[in-house]
C-alpha cells in the first residue's frame, strides 16, 4: 500500500503544475555611501510588506535576499548573477538608479526572471526596448519632470536654469521638463553622478538671472546641494522646482533649508487615502522615519508580486500566465489609481508637492495640486507589446 501511495504521489507531481515550495525574491539596492538612504527606504518597505503578509507572498513561504549595488553597475551585475545562479530567485526587485538598472536588465530578463523596478524608470525601457519580463511600479523617469515643466509653463515662469547629473535619468529629467515648458533655458548644466561641491554651479546660477531653478539631485547630492543653495541666498530669488532633490529620503538632513521648495511625483505621505495613511503610520512606527515615494513603490512591488503569485496558484513555471497576472495589477495601490500600460509602466495620477513641517516638527511633502490624472508616459506608443 505504501508503494502504491508513493507511486500515485509521484505521478501526480509529474502531471500537476509545478507549485512553488518557497518563493525567493532578490532585492538590489544601494546600501552604502550617500545613496544608502534611498536603498534603505526600498528595503524597509519591501520587508514590511512581506511581514504584513505573514511571510507568505502570494500565499507561499517567502525568502528575501537583499544585496548592495553600491551604485556601481559592475558590482550590481556580479551580485545579480549570484541571486540568479546561486540563490535561484523567482523575482528580482531593483533598482534605484537607472544606470544600475541598465546593467542588470539583460541578464535578469534573459534568464526569464521577472524584474520589478521600484524606482528607476529609464526611457530606454519604456519604448522600443520594452521587455515582457520587466515591470515598473514607479513611473517613467520623464513624467515627474513633465509635471514641473507644466507647472512652470502654467505659472508664466519666463526663464529657467537647469541642472542634473550626467546619466540616463538626468537626461530624461531635462527632456521631461522641456516637453511642456516653452520659456527660456538660460543654462543646461550636467554634473558628475555623486557630485558634492556645487559652488561653481551656484555661481553660474547667480550670474544667469533665471526666474526659476529646475534640478534633479537625488540622495546625498540633494542634501549637499540644497544646503549650499539656501546658504547662497538664491532661494529668495529663484523658484525651486525639483524631483527627488527634496523628499522624505533627504528632508531629515535638509530640514529648514528645503522648506517651501517644490517637488513632483505620483504620491506623498500626506496623501488623503485610508490605505496610504495606514501604511505611513505603520512604517513610521516600525522604522522611526517618514516613508517617501521610494518606500511606497517598493511596498507596491510586493503587493504586485503577491497578487500575481496568488492568481496563478503558486505555479511559477508558467511564465505566460504569471506575466498576465502581473499585467492585471490586481492589487490596491497605496497611491490610488494604478494600471499598467502596454509597456508595463503605470498609468497613474501625478502631483505638484511642497515641502512643509508637520506639527511634530518633522519635515515631509504635501500635495499642492494634482497636475495629471491617469497619465501615460509618451514612450508607450513605441512599445510593440500589446
Amino acid at each position: 500500500m505504501q508503494k502504491l501511495l508513493c507511486a500515485a504521489a509521484c505521478a501526480a507531481s509529474m502531471i500537476g503544475p509545478a507549485l512553488a515550495q518557497d518563493l525567493k525574491i532578490g532585492v538590489v539596492v544601494p546600501l552604502s555611501g550617500p545613496p544608502a538612504v534611498l536603498g534603505k527606504q526600498v528595503e524597509d518597505a519591501f520587508r514590511l510588506a512581506v511581514e504584513d503578509m505573514n511571510g507568505e507572498v502570494g500565499g507561499v513561504s517567502t525568502e528575501v535576499f537583499v544585496v548592495d549595488s553600491e551604485l556601481k553597475p559592475e558590482v550590481a551585475l556580479t551580485r545579480v548573477k549570484g541571486l540568479l545562479e546561486r540563490d535561484e530567485v523567482d523575482f528580482v526587485v531593483g533598482t534605484v538608479f537607472s544606470n544600475v538598472l541598465g546593467a542588470i536588465v539583460k541578464p535578469v530578463t534573459k534568464s526569464e526572471t521577472f524584474l520589478i523596478s521600484p524606482n528607476a524608470g529609464p526611457s530606454t525601457l519604456a519604448g522600443r526596448n520594452c521587455n515582457p519580463f520587466f515591470f515598473s511600479t514607479s513611473y517613467q523617469n520623464n513624467q515627474n519632470f513633465e509635471v514641473l515643466g507644466k507647472h512652470a509653463q502654467d505659472q508664466g515662469i519666463k526663464s529657467v536654469f537647469m541642472m542634473t547629473p550626467n546619466y540616463q535619468a538626468g537626461r530624461d529629467a531635462v527632456e521631461g521638463f522641456k516637453k511642456f515648458y516653452e520659456g527660456e533655458i538660460t543654462n543646461e548644466v550636467y554634473t558628475p553622478l555623486g557630485h558634492q561641491d556645487f559652488s561653481a554651479e551656484i555661481a553660474e546660477m547667480s550670474e544667469a538671472g533665471a526666474e526659476a531653478l529646475f534640478t534633479f539631485m537625488p540622495g546625498g547630492m540633494g542634501v549637499r546641494f540644497v544646503k549650499q543653495y539656501r546658504e547662497s541666498g538664491l532661494a529668495d530669488k529663484m523658484t525651486f522646482l525639483s524631483a527627488f532633490t527634496v523628499d522624505e529620503a533627504t528632508l531629515p538632513a535638509q530640514q529648514d533649508a528645503a522648506l517651501g521648495f517644490f517637488g513632483a511625483t505620483s504620491w506623498a505621505p500626506s496623501l488623503d487615502l485610508p490605505r496610504s495613511q495606514e501604511f505611513v503610520a505603520r512604517f513610521e512606527e516600525k522604522y522611526g522615519y517618514i516613508p517617501g515615494g521610494f518606500a511606497m513603490q517598493a511596498y507596491d512591488a510586493a503587493l504586485l508580486i503577491d497578487s500575481a503569485v496568488r492568481a496563478v496558484g503558486g505555479n511559477l513555471e508558467d511564465k505566460d500566465a504569471l506575466r498576465e497576472a502581473l499585467e492585471a495589477a490586481d492589487f490596491e495601490s497605496l497611491r490610488g489609481n494604478f494600471a499598467f500600460n502596454n509597456n508595463h509602466f503605470p498609468i497613474q495620477d501625478f502631483y505638484l508637492l511642497r515641502v512643509a513641517q508637520r506639527e511634530d516638527g518633522k519635515f515631509w511633502t504635501e500635495v499642492e495640486s494634482k497636475v495629471f490624472e491617469d497619465y501615460s508616459d509618451s514612450f508607450a506608443q513605441d512599445c510593440k507589446m500589446k
